[in-house]
């Protein structure tokens, strides 16, 4: 009898593209400090896989989990924000900055221009410019992830055909 239920008993659901992941992380750069997690607001972050709203190393280290896995994962700066470019930095006037008085060094901001908005972190502010860096603030940084799955579930068709996950941890219309 053990042996029949045995059998029946189906597989984890793993994550693969189109499938919906819930899970816990925690973010810490190679010192140790921790950047980010989502175990402090107590929601897992959910996401719809394979459709690119996760950095790739991340999304790669998912693929093939399923829910009530812990792992680890180091993710190179290729894999995650890219490497920093230092043709980046600029000389922006203020006028293109909201609160650009209240702007100070190491601060990061949302840049309006022709493109659209941009956060950018700001490097020097002067009395009519601002010097900035538009690389992403994790630009150039290896990151260390503690990773969680808690749920993976297949996603509804609305949620495939709108490109992410809807209800708790995800958006609601």
């Amino acid at each position: 009898m053990l042996r029949a239920l045995f059998l029946l008993a189906e597989p984890a659901m793993q994550v693969a593209k189109d499938k919906v992941v819930l899970f816990h992380y925690t973010l810490t750069d190679d010192a140790g400090t921790q950047i980010d997690s989502s175990r402090e607001g107590g929601e897992p972050l959910a996401i719809l896989a394979g459709q690119g709203s996760l950095i790739a190393g991340v999304e790669k280290a998912l693929e093939g989990k399923s829910a009530g896995d812990k792992f680890q994962v180091t993710v190179p700066p290729e894999e995650g924000y890219g490497l920093r470019d230092e043709g980046r930095t600029q000389r922006v006037p203020k006028k293109y900055f909201q609160d650009g008085d209240k702007l100070k060094p190491g601060m990061v901001t949302v840049l309006r221009s022709q493109q659209g908005m941009h956060q950018v972190t700001v490097v020097k502010v002067g009395a009519t410019v601002i010097d900035i860096d538009a690389n992403h603030p994790l630009a150039g940084k290896t990151l260390n992830f503690d990773i969680e799955v808690t749920e993976v579930r297949d996603a509804s068709e609305e949620e495939i055909a709108h490109g992410h996950v809807h209800g708790p941890g995800g958006h609601h219309h």
